[in-house]
């Protein structure tokens, strides 16, 4: 995001002398450009200049030679000999550039530099060094480190050269105890990404007088010489995007006998770093200079290498481009290019992508004498997909992605050209090509009324229209409220009555905005739908026995499918498949939470969490090969009922599910010492609370091992059963999938399809039964029973049996061992009878237990004695 510095902006808005960062920053926020942060100075003097009395060379054994030099830091920094005169520090210096008679840099002992190095009297190469002379690096003004800064050489003039006086503040003269302004701006406002648009909105919030720089720019640059100028320049584009031209406008400069080596002045190179650029050279400086300054993208060639003409047009296929950054680059056929025609054969040769990033072949170099500066605009869809494509976010491509102002680059071209004949002793040419295709933007009709009917701001006509001219728009009264609306061309986002709308409520402040509840008229249910409240009842239930609910991205991949041991084969053309993943190894949608959750609970052993039990409601994602393909509908039209309806049978069915992983401990240590590791038993009392909870009747089912499934541990899963359907898993994981994840031995899991599950059961309100006031007869009934029949049919018997009768029937022993026999089990119940109407004789509840007898010998089942 852009950096805002106070001395900066002065120049193009008038400011109070007072004017704190802070207060910029609220200033700047009543308009819409947020405050991001304001970063503090990370120096700390004393930092000040320094006069090299004397650099003695001293070779040492490394082969490294150093400089024992003393430097006059000023009275109140040097040395005190022992007579009590001041005299120079000692300090040694290992840069080449070190010689007597240059005024430095000097970080005096108590200073602080980037990276909170702190500077220190400290014995080095056999002499105490009282300080350090600092290189650009050092100070977090650039990333030269080939020598320590010789302030003659760092921009200032003769004049304030020779004012300098050691032990005079650097910290202030270089800024360096200057904080910064860093704003944040929304995509369709790139004209702020300038001062010039920085400054405008200034004025928009404080009413402050603002000077544009563009308009006297625009006066002084010269007539356009058309195509005859400085350069011709052909504009083919031959496949627009979406119909829109790459490039409506190319201005070109040329500015000849440049200085080669020129310096960059010292207040440039200041504001440049304090943005965040580096200081190249002189030409390359002002070009992004004048980008920050104004918000034109400008890019200087070498005049003398480019032959004409110079062609805007599309990439060919198969076309390579080494960028600026030495990298190789596969040219899309969509990539706008800059190309020049050597050997009179027109565009042949890339001299970089346009708006993006320029190639190695036509750059300015430190031999350039003549100069070819380039002010265009670009087609925003164009520049970002380009920028993105390559990865390749420049400066250049944030501006032209967001719009530049179509009108300003002789201005741009005007003020780089003035530099540099300033500043590099040039000549700038009075005949600038410019090929201008920028199409007439169609005026606004806008009604005042909207502003009311849209934001809710009751405000008169006048109010309306003062604001719209605030932000540079010509607006023309046609009467009855009626307005006709010219945007800025610095505005692109500026196209219909709403965005008008927007830029009043904008300026008038969104504070002012009136606060109304509509009204929200209550049509058939109102509260939780009936899904939703069992949903929640799960939840809170799970919450309760225990587990601790997460949100887990619903993203899996071929790491997920081995770990479950998964066929990624089978299982991936089964899954739907994200085309842009947000993580490479992860691209498909889940078809079991499990996957998922078992990611984060890993994620909780490996931070030493052991004892882990999470749950996830969510859903899951099945795709059908066999759906129809989803059709692809024109923009900006509801679609018919036939197309929803096609929409519809393209997607993945998206049941709703509920799973849950427990590991390690299910009961901690007590006094006694009754921990307890959690195993099958605990997933499997937890999915019986969730169907209790809800009312829904459920049942087990037990696979036989070499039937249940890879994932789950065999002896140990069952089925989860409801009106016949098969709905779920419990029971604990495979060892071979505790291992693969790093669980615990025995980790339990379940997982229902909760869709399903509601389906099963009915709306209707419970009907309570009256409480019976007789008392209850318990037996407890224990059958030997062959192993092929489970608990679950057993129970079934005995409540055929008891009929209205039973009250309550648990389960509390399974025994197998040869006083049962081979092949049969012995399962133990606490059955408990009452009556509605009266209190149980001897006589009813022998005939009971003569029923449930009965229907249990259709089971094969025999009563214990």
């Amino acid at each position: 995001m852009p950096m805002v510095d106070i001395d900066w902006l002065r120049e193009h808005v008038e400011l109070p002398q007072d004017l704190t960062y802070e207060q910029l920053a609220k200033d700047l926020v009543r308009v819409g450009l947020e405050e991001e942060e304001i970063h503090q100075s990370q120096l700390t003097g004393p930092i000040v200049v320094g006069y090299v009395v004397d650099a003695t060379p001293e070779p040492q054994k490394n082969g490294k030679t150093i400089n024992w030099c003393h430097i006059d830091v000023g009275d109140k920094y040097n040395d005190v000999d022992e007579n009590g005169n001041k005299v120079p520090r000692g300090i040694i210096c290992g840069a080449p550039n070190m010689a007597a008679g240059e005024k430095v840099v000097v970080t005096l002992p108590g200073a602080v530099l980037p990276g909170d190095f702190r500077i220190e009297p400290r014995k080095t190469y056999g002499h105490i060094s009282e300080g350090m002379c600092a290189s650009e690096r050092e100070l977090g003004l650039g990333d030269s480190h080939a020598g320590i800064i010789l302030l003659r050489d760092y921009g200032f003039s003769e004049e304030e050269y020779e004012n300098l006086k050691p032990g005079d503040d650097l910290m202030h003269l270089l800024h360096l105890d200057q904080p910064l302004l860093e704003i944040n701006v929304t995509p369709d406002r790139g004209y702020a990404f300038s001062y010039r648009g920085v400054a405008r909105e200034y004025f928009d919030s404080t009413g402050a007088k603002f000077t544009d720089p563009v308009t006297e720019l625009t006066a002084q640059a010269p007539e356009s010489a058309g195509t005859n100028g400085d350069i011709e320049v052909i504009i083919n584009d031959e496949a627009p995007i979406h119909g829109v031209p790459g490039c409506d406008r190319f201005y070109a400069r040329a500015v000849r006998n440049y200085v080669p080596g020129s310096k960059t002045p010292n207040w440039m190179r200041r504001r440049l770093s304090r943005a965040g650029m580096r200081s190249l050279s002189l030409p390359v400086d002002v070009t992004n200079y004048v980008m920050l300054d104004l918000g034109q993208p400008l890019h200087a060639y070498d005049l003398d290498k480019i032959e004409a003409p110079i062609v805007v047009r599309r990439a060919k296929a198969g076309e390579k481009l080494t960028t600026l950054d030495g990298k190789e680059r596969d040219l899309s056929t969509e990539d706008l290019l800059i190309t020049d025609s050597p050997n009179g054969e027109q565009g042949s040769r890339v001299l970089g992508i346009a708006g993006v990033m320029g190639g190695l072949y036509g750059e300015v170099t430190a031999e350039t004498k003549n100069i070819l500066i380039e002010a265009a605009h670009f087609d925003q869809v164009s520049i970002a997909r380009s920028a993105r494509r390559h990865k390749l976010p420049s400066e250049a491509s944030r501006r032209f992605e967001r719009g530049v102002d179509t009108q300003l680059q002789p201005a741009a071209a005007q003020m780089a050209a003035d530099m540099l004949v300033r500043f590099g002793q040039a000549e700038a040419s009075l005949t600038p090509t410019d090929i201008n295709n920028v199409a007439a933007r169609p005026a606004i009709s806008f009604k005042t009324s909207e502003v009311a009917r849209v934001a809710g701001l009751d405000l008169t006509d006048d109010v309306i229209v003062a604001k719209l001219e605030a932000v540079g728009c010509k607006v023309t009264d046609e009467g009855n409220g009626n307005l006709l609306v010219e945007a800025p061309t610095w505005r692109p986002d500026l196209t219909m009555p709403c965005d008008l709308v927007e830029e009043v409520a904008r300026l008038v402040g969104y504070d002012e905005i009136p606060t109304r509840v509509p009204s929200a008229p209550v049509e058939g249910h109102v509260g939780l739908t009936v899904p939703q409240l069992r949903k929640r009842q799960i939840a809170d239930e799970l919450a309760e026995y225990g587990l601790v609910e997460v949100l887990t991205y619903p993203f899996v991949g071929d790491a997920d499918f081995k770990a479950f041991q998964y066929d990624a084969e089978k299982v991936a053309p089964v899954s739907v498949q994200i085309v842009n993943p947000l993580a490479g190894d992860r691209p498909y949608l889940r078809r079991s939470i499990l996957l998922t959750l078992a990611q984060t609970v890993q994620r909780n052993i490996h931070r030493g969490i052991e004892n882990v039990s999470l749950y996830e409601l969510g859903h899951v994602y099945l795709w059908d090969p066999q759906a129809p393909a989803i059709p692809a509908l024109p923009g900006g039209v509801r679609p018919t009922d036939e197309q929803i309806a096609a929409l519809n049978a393209g997607l993945p069915d998206q049941p709703m599910h509920v799973a849950g992983i427990m590991t390690g401990k299910a009961e901690h240590d007590g006094w006694l010492g009754d921990a307890r590791a959690v195993d099958w038993t605990d997933a499997v009392e937890a999915v019986h609370r969730i169907a209790d909870r809800i009312g829904a009747k459920i049942a087990l089912e037990q696979p036989k091992a070499d039937d249940a499934p890879a994932q789950w541990h065999p002896g140990r899963v069952a089925y989860v059963v409801a009106d016949g359907k098969k709905l779920g898993l419990v029971g604990e994981l495979h060892p071979k999938v505790n291992e693969a994840l790093g669980f615990p031995a025995h980790s339990a899991a379940f997982e229902l399809d909760l869709t399903a599950l509601f389906e099963t059961l009915n709306n209707k309100p419970v009907q309570a039964k009256p409480i019976s006031t007789f008392p209850p007869v318990k037996q407890d009934l224990a059958f030997t029973v062959s192993d092929d029949v489970t608990a679950e049919q057993l129970r079934e018997a005995i409540e055929r049996g008891a009929g209205d009768m039973l009250e309550s029937i648990d389960l509390f022993d399974v025994f197998t061992g040869e006083q049962v026999g081979e092949g049969m089990k012995s399962l133990a119940y606490a059955v408990t009878f009452r009556a509605a109407d009266k209190t149980l004789t001897g006589d009813d509840s022998e005939a009971l237990r003569e029923r449930i007898v009965a229907e249990a010998a259709k089971l094969g089942a025999q009563l214990r004695a």
